[in-house]
């Protein structure tokens, strides 16, 4: 099970280059079910295919390790365009904010997520600053949807 929140952000926090970053790269066979692919540049390559339920601010979500011959097969199957983006992992209490910059046809787009254990730590949790609106509840900032926006 997936719990989390998405907000949009009022600003960049200061020295982004410090915290841990990944390069990813995923793209959408299937919208209903949500099912994509994903290779995750960081100290090593990862690749993933990934299920998703139905919901906004929780739902089942599976990952399955794929080889990055599969991934390559993969990606060329999917709809709407293909999403890069850098995530910054970013300490948040006991939590860790997921920071989405966005790159080529969806810059300037940055979204900050943060995954729960409860549903009732979600609704506990006491957005920074520099986070503007919660988009949790809003379908449009799902990466499916923006694959094909």
């Amino acid at each position: 099970m997936e719990i989390e929140r998405k907000f949009t952000i009022k600003t960049l926090p200061e020295n982004l280059e410090q915290y841990p970053v990944r390069l990813i790269e995923q793209g959408y066979l299937n919208r209903d079910p949500v099912v994509r692919v994903r290779r995750v540049e960081g100290d090593e390559k990862d690749f993933y295919l990934t299920y998703k339920g139905k919901g906004l601010l929780a739902r089942e979500e599976y990952n399955l390790p794929l080889t990055e011959e599969a991934y390559l097969h993969l990606i060329q199957k999917a709809d709407g365009r293909v999403i890069t983006k850098r995530r910054y992992l970013l300490p948040c209490g006991p939590y860790t904010i997921e920071l989405d910059v966005f790159l080529g046809s969806l810059a300037p787009l940055v979204i900050a997520e943060v995954e729960f254990p409860s549903l009732e730590a979600a609704q506990e949790f006491q957005a920074p600053d520099w986070f503007l609106d919660d988009v949790t509840m809003d379908p449009a900032y799902h990466n499916s949807v923006l694959s094909f926006s």
